[in-house]
């Protein structure tokens, strides 16, 4: 399901009436916690937090013109998805992750590599997900960033 919007907040407004207070509580929670100098915007047809190139000049590596991802979430044909980059750079916020997570939700955890996927809104988090947001600094994810590339 591809929504074509120019903001967040078009972006919610093309989902099904059904999921607005979903995925504006999601935004929210996102928006409230994230940590200083990442911003929020639309990439990838998603509503996107990423390291804009007043912070990180080089951008993205497959495109530089494309500020750094960090985070995104979309309204999916099934479901909510989240997508964090960080869970899947970085082992320990992974683990952390997998390990909080049935504290917070009765479900199993429905995961890909740094996809979360709530085939339930109602059973979206929340708390866990402010947690998440509040777990890794624009620093740290520049870091892991430039770290995984000298890999390559």
């Amino acid at each position: 399901m591809t929504i074509k919007a120019t903001s967040p907040e078009d972006y919610i407004k093309q989902t099904p009436e059904e999921r607005h207070n979903a995925l504006n509580t999601l935004r929210q929670v996102i928006k409230t916690n994230l940590p200083e100098g990442f911003e929020e915007g639309m990439q990838y047809n998603m509503i996107g937090y990423y390291v804009p190139h007043s912070v990180y000049p080089d951008g993205y590596h497959c495109d530089p013109k494309t500020p750094l991802p960090f985070m995104s979430f979309a309204s999916q044909k099934n479901s909510i998805n989240l997508y964090h980059s960080g869970i899947y750079a970085q082992p320990e916020l992974h683990d952390w992750f997998v390990n909080e997570y049935p504290k917070h939700c009765k479900r199993k955890l429905d995961m890909g590599k740094s996809c979360i996927r709530f085939k339930k809104i109602d059973d979206i988090p929340y708390q866990l997900i402010e947690e998440l947001v509040q777990k890794m600094t624009c620093d740290e994810w520049i870091n892991i960033y430039e770290s995984a590339l000298k890999k390559k």
